[in-house]
């Protein structure tokens, strides 16, 4: 019986599914979903091609990390969730990690979808179970999807008020209908997007408000609960001996460790120190220098450390030195484009980073979706409807970034010749702009000096951001770095309340609907968003809209490189570097499968080796 205060909400969804036509799907009922073309797995296979399906069970797997935590829900905007809990959840369908975008079946062991993609129905498996042994049902899915239309991030709310349907035939059944676009095409991502849903126990919900954080478990059906809680400095989890999904065929060979530990560390250089004294198993790096001069040590030169270099296909983050065109110092793009050339980055990438990082140059690096030479093909057919509003330069020069070649870091008259031609075709961009050079100090006709604040959170950024200012000051240009706590870093972010900041952009393989949320305009005016850099162009808004109406993967690639060259000759960051590779150190007991996925090696995978006393 629904609660007093979801029953107006269930009879609406009712009376709209009843007035809603049904289209007709002439696809039968499918073990998947791929966004694009077929799904490389067939519906008899046993497990995923980059696991082990022999691996053993048992043991504990601990990670050493940096940060805190306030909150075991990870599903609403509020809060900072502790690391691990999508282990805790599930959804409908769940992602083979070896595939741009394919989805397979999950709670829902078939879907059905509408040809036109206008609708979708999931089939729950009739063995899902919660953590408590109560049944997992259509009733749980349809509060998840109106408790994250009510409370979940932004870009959800955004996608889930696409759905204009919402029923449950029967208890073990869920069917969802779309709206159209406004141009009256339908969003071919959104029954993906259905999938991946995460749903919520109605029951354990009752008398508790979805909307706040919360220490307390939740109750979920993955293969892994909380065993317990040290707010923001510790996390157990335990392996659910009885779940439910442990022999699906996307469940094999995953999830082997009995317990999984999460201690958290306010310093990631003390944190390396825990993992190289035994305190932690595993370890991503992130940090070059660290890579480079930090795992020295007695358990690395006898082999009880091992590291690794793993390549992807990845899209990595897209970091840079981001702009905010709200402000009008940064509106014009030939200022945006003078400041990305005043710094030598060959020569911070040598010094700081020790050469193991890529100058990013796409907001898809590291993938087959970073534009590359001249537009050609689908790329090409969707770039020209707009050339008349685009820069001819776009269609007849590739983009490339600025190299100043082997010099200083100073700028001085003794950096390459290289750097200094930079610089100066930097002063003439501002001087188109109406910026001069006058004593020394870069004005504008009022005499307003050029200088701005480089907002961060993270004290090792200072040494980029630094770099930076120091290379803007041959222009006249005042930069100054301020590094802010995380907190009030946030809420400034949420504000846009900064001129440049240093972030990034995360896509997937298969990007969607969040490219909007990313770039287009009307996320520019919505506080919270990801636009950052307030991006307000009717190109860029078409090319991402148009993204997730694609059939054809060749289409979707094309789409994604158009919009990519755009923004690039947009110049709305400085980009500054990514690594090609994921770099991970184990201890030798902790043990991987042969295959790495193509979006990289996934943890859950992986298992500890019992006769090493672990």
């Amino acid at each position: 019986m629904p609660s007093p205060i979801l029953l107006p909400i269930v009879l609406l969804f009712t009376l709209l599914a009843l007035l809603t036509p049904h289209p007709a799907s002439a696809e039968s009922p499918h073990h998947g979903i791929a966004m694009h073309g077929d799904l490389a797995l067939p519906a008899d296979f046993t497990a995923l091609p980059y696991v082990n399906p022999a691996a053993p069970k048992g043991g504990t797997i601990r990670q050493a990390v940096t940060g805190s935590f306030d909150s075991l829900h990870p599903h609403i905007v509020k809060g900072v969730p502790a690391l691990g809990m999508g282990y805790v959840f599930e959804t409908l369908l769940t992602r083979s990690w070896d595939e741009p975008f394919s989805l397979y079946g999950l709670l829902a062991d078939r879907v059905e979808v509408a040809d036109d993609r206008s609708a979708v129905t999931f089939h729950i498996d009739p063995k899902a179970r919660w953590h408590d042994g109560t049944p997992l049902t259509a009733a749980d899915v349809l509060f998840s999807l109106e408790a994250q239309r009510q409370h979940g991030t932004p870009n959800r709310r955004l996608f889930y008020a696409k759905v204009t349907a919402a029923e449950a035939p029967d208890p073990q059944t869920v069917r969802f209908a779309f709206a159209p676009n406004p141009d009256g095409s339908i969003d071919r991502e959104m029954p993906l997007l259905m999938g991946l849903m995460p749903i919520h126990s109605k029951a354990f919900w009752a008398g508790r408000d979805f909307s706040r954080t919360t220490l307390e478990p939740i109750l979920g059906s993955g293969p892994y609960r909380v065993a317990s809680v040290d707010p923001g400095r510790r996390i157990v989890y335990e392996r659910v001996r009885d779940y439910w999904g442990r022999d699906l065929p996307v469940r094999v060979g995953q999830f082997n460790a009995d317990r999984l530990e999460f201690d958290y560390y306010r310093d990631d250089s003390v944190a390396l120190e825990a993992f190289k004294a035994g305190q932690g198993d595993v370890r991503y790096e992130i940090d070059p220098a660290k890579w480079a001069t930090g795992y020295d040590g007695p358990a690395l030169r006898d082999g009880r450390i091992v590291r690794e270099e793993l390549p992807d296909h990845r899209p990595e983050p897209a970091r840079g030195l981001i702009f905010n065109t709200r402000r009008p110092q940064f509106a014009d793009v030939r200022v945006r484009r003078a400041l990305g050339m005043a710094p030598d980055f060959d020569w911070i990438g040598r010094s700081l980073f020790h050469g193991l990082l890529t100058r990013t140059a796409s907001y898809y690096p590291n993938s087959e979706l970073a534009a590359q030479g001249l537009p050609q093909g689908e790329e090409l057919q969707a770039l020209t409807p707009f050339r008349d509003r685009l820069p001819p330069d776009l269609f007849t020069k590739p983009f490339t970034l600025p190299e100043a070649g082997n010099g200083s870091s100073n700028g001085s008259g003794n950096g390459p010749a290289g750097l200094r031609a930079n610089r100066r075709e930097a002063l003439r961009l501002l001087e188109q702009a109406g910026w001069r050079v006058r004593d020394g100090r870069l004005t504008d006709d009022a005499g307003n000096r050029f200088a701005f604040e480089i907002l961060l959170s993270d004290p090792s950024e200072e040494r980029v951001a630094l770099e930076f200012a120091r290379s803007l000051e041959p222009l006249g240009i005042a930069a100054r770095v301020r590094t802010v706590d995380s907190a009030q870093f946030q809420a400034r972010l949420e504000r846009f309340d900064f001129d440049m900041t240093m972030r990034w952009w995360a896509s997937t393989l298969s990007p969607g609907n969040e490219q909007l949320y990313y770039y287009g305009s009307d996320a520019a005016g919505q506080e919270g968003s990801r636009n950052l850099a307030g991006i307000r162009d009717p190109v860029v808004d078409a090319l991402a809209r148009s993204i997730a109406a694609t059939t054809t993967r060749a289409a979707l690639v094309g789409r994604v490189r158009a919009l990519d060259r755009v923004l690039l000759w947009g110049h709305y960051m400085v980009p500054l570097y990514h690594s090609p590779v994921d770099r991970i150190a184990r201890w030798a007991t902790l043990h991987r499968p042969a295959v790495t996925p193509l979006y990289g090696p996934m943890l859950e995978s992986w298992w500890v080796d019992q006769r090493a006393g672990q």
